[in-house]
């Protein structure tokens, strides 16, 4: 995907853009979805009125025995205005961020004319060559759409290919260049809305709306603050009101409790107390470090249509990964056939091949292949008249019932011979151990053994042999693996392959554990014994029967040429179909929980210095003992609370950096990190308003009745 300039945001009109809308957030329909803030607000016009107001009562009103200054309630109303529009301003600069980095996606997504075919017959007319067209734009395109792509043209929507085979360009979202192979019938059957097809001809169902695609899902989260939070930080918004609320009731019972012994403090001083104490800091920053995390994660190539997942990346202990497609290239072929129990050689490469004739799968065409380099080459026409059978996820087994009676089956080895059984044929035990030996031996070498029975009509059935598939560790694994391993994660890999082939490819890889044999009752019920246990499961898968798994798992990870059915039910999408960026979505998610938890321990640091600045200052005019409390000895209680309301302006903009980055998280030990955090983070929560308000009280004593 191609990256946005870093100063996209700061541009003359994006920076205008962005304060425009800082302005626009402080309608309180907006702030209604953020207590704090909105609470902040109330303060700042109520302080505004009053100062309107008091040229016409007499000047402004004591405060806990202290004349304050002139216009010193104009003052504090102009610095809630500001803090209030500095808390705005960190969400529009998030969102800022989030419009510059999709609006190349936004382009690619342009409404284009789409070929929409009326009444498609898959069955009779599969290329669409004789349908009825009809062009419409692509934004009018909904699920279920079929559509036909041109070879030069943009796909219009996200889909999967009925018919045919083309190079795509994806470079304009996953950033590498080159084209890749999308065909139908196999593994790499996902296109992408906005892609352009390079070569030939295709037929396309529409997976997804325009509206409702993954693409545009992770735009809208990434652009806008006022989206659907996730659990933590609805509960941590939740606890945020709570603490405003309790600092409202005791300043509006303040003067009441101490009315026997002291002068009232004034509505401004007491709203000043509120705005500063109340946590104004993490209330606006919060929805900023998410709408950041989701960023940064894009700007790697991976999109995020739940900020619950990305918030419960930082947490994830296990990670469960599906070998074909996120582990192995996924592009198994047919290397070699080997016969069992004294087979005809031939027999069995052409009984294979007459199972895979109409197999559209890339083991199927490779088996075909492979039988015709051979010199066995049966024809379709033999087949003509018969009943393919499809592979399934629950038989695992494929094949062809001919016109003549006989069944052929490939398949699992232990779905093979309960086939056999089924059809009144138990292999002898001799010809079971030497096919278990062989099975073991491709197993054993990371291949695939796919074992090739028969059973003529009325005859007996038999093993022939095997098919060895043969595919590939992708070359960025290994590493990924060692450095999730580095992070404290656990990782498993769960294929329905053999449990031999499976050993053999996570030893390769670098996997801790793996599962074999699996269905997809399996990998489901893996997950859930899992989470039982407490653990917080990361599932990564591509095809149709992981989507129940994708679903059941915390955060579920799809690659971008899964199947529309894993797409729907994962909550993230790797574009470039590249599983190192496991590495890349745990690291963000404990980065985002890494830098809320700095902000936390920051702005509890300031709150403490902000009580020695504030709390002598309300009634030092009544009892002049307070004065001791006054430890960084500020000018007077008017430039202490002064100063301490703009240092609160001040401190938002130094932390929406903060906010942006995150906090680096290296450390898989929870102690260490906490640690540090209460070091780092609140020493220079306590140094920085320490300084900063001292400095800013120095400038304030140099004006007039201050």
């Amino acid at each position: 995907m191609t990256a946005p300039k870093s100063n996209a945001v700061f541009t003359p009109s994006a920076t205008s853009s962005v304060f425009v809308d800082a302005l626009r957030k402080f309608d309180p329909r907006y702030l209604w979805h953020n207590p704090v803030l909105l609470l902040t607000e109330v303060g700042a016009a109520l302080t505004t009125a009053i100062a309107i107001a008091e040229p016409f009562v007499g000047g402004a009103m004591p405060s806990g025995g202290t004349v304050m200054p002139p216009g010193f309630t104009w003052a504090l109303a102009i610095g809630f205005w500001v803090c209030l529009f500095t808390a705005t301003l960190a969400e529009s600069i998030a969102e800022g961020r989030g419009r510059s980095q999709t609006e190349s996606l936004r382009q690619a997504r342009r409404v284009t004319t789409a070929h929409r075919v009326c009444d498609y017959d898959q069955a009779k007319d599969r290329a669409a060559r004789k349908a009825k067209i009809e062009d419409v734009d692509s934004h009018e395109l909904v699920a279920g759409d079929v559509v036909i792509v041109e070879a030069g043209e943009v796909i219009p929507a996200d889909g999967e290919v009925l018919w045919g085979a083309a190079e795509i360009d994806e470079s304009e979202f996953t950033g590498h260049p080159g084209a890749v192979i999308r065909e139908s019938d196999g593994d790499r059957t996902a296109v992408t809305g906005g892609t352009r097809d390079l070569s030939d001809r295709l037929v396309v169902r529409i997976s997804a709306s325009y509206e409702a695609s993954a693409f545009e899902r992770t735009i809208r989260l990434a652009s806008k603050s006022r989206r659907k939070k996730a659990p933590n930080e609805v509960a941590f918004a939740a606890l945020l009101a709570s603490f405003s609320l309790s600092f409202v009731i005791v300043v509006l019972t303040l003067n009441s409790v101490v009315s026997p012994v002291a002068a009232p403090v004034s509505i401004p001083v007491l709203v000043a107390l509120v705005v500063c104490l109340i946590p104004t800091e993490i209330a606006a920053l919060m929805s900023v470090t998410g709408i950041a995390g989701m960023s940064q994660l894009l700007r790697r190539g991976v999109l995020v249509t739940s900020s619950k997942a990305l918030e419960t990346a930082g947490d994830i202990t296990t990670v469960l990964l599906d070998k074909t497609g996120t582990v192995t290239r996924g592009n198994r072929s047919a290397v070699a056939f080997q016969p069992v129990a004294g087979a005809d050689p031939e027999l069995l490469m052409r009984m294979a091949a007459l199972a895979s004739i109409a197999d559209p799968t890339p083991e199927g065409a490779s088996t075909v292949r492979l039988a015709a380099e051979l010199g066995v080459s049966p024809e379709a026409s033999e087949t003509e008249g018969g009943k393919p059978v499809m592979f399934s996820a629950v038989t695992r087994l494929s094949g062809v019932d001919l016109p003549n009676g006989m069944k052929i089956r490939k398949g699992a080895a232990s779905a093979a011979v309960a086939w056999l059984k089924q059809q009144g044929t138990a292999p002898q035990r001799q010809k079971l151990i030497e096919l278990r030996t062989a099975t073991r031996a491709i197993a054993s070498s990371g291949g695939t053994p796919l074992v090739v029975v028969m059973k003529p009509a009325g005859g007996t059935g038999q093993v022939l042999g095997l098919i060895h598939l043969q595919d590939v560790v992708k070359e960025s694994v290994p590493k990924r693996i060692g450095e999730l391993r580095a992070l404290g994660l656990r990782t498993v890999m769960v294929t329905g392959d053999h449990e031999l082939t499976a050993k053999a490819i996570s030893e390769k890889a670098g996997i801790d554990e793996y599962v074999g044999d699996s269905t997809p009752e399996d990998k489901l019920a893996l997950i859930v014994r899992e989470q039982e246990k407490g653990h917080l499961v990361a599932m990564s898968g591509d095809g149709i029967n992981d989507a129940p798994a994708l679903a059941q798992a915390d955060i579920g990870i799809a690659m971008n040429t899964a199947t529309s059915a894993a797409k729907k039910s994962a909550n993230m999408i790797i574009l470039d179909d590249d599983p190192a960026h496991l590495v890349d979505i745990v690291e963000v998610g404990r980065r985002q929980m890494a830098t809320r938890g700095a902000l936390m321990t920051f702005n509890l640091a300031n709150d403490a210095v902000r009580y020695f600045t504030l709390f002598p200052a309300l009634f030092v005019g009544v009892f002049p003992g307070l004065a001791a409390l006054n430890i960084l000895q500020l000018h007077s209680p008017a430039s202490a609370i002064l100063s301490t309301v703009i240092f609160s302006s001040l401190v938002m903009g130094i932390l929406i950096p903060l906010a942006l980055i995150g906090v680096p998280y290296r450390t898989t030990e929870l102690r260490p990190a906490l640690t540090r955090n209460l070091l780092i983070n609140g020493l220079s929560g306590l140094l920085v308003p320490i300084i900063g308000i001292k400095i800013i009280d120095m400038i304030i004593s140099q004006l007039p009745g201050y």
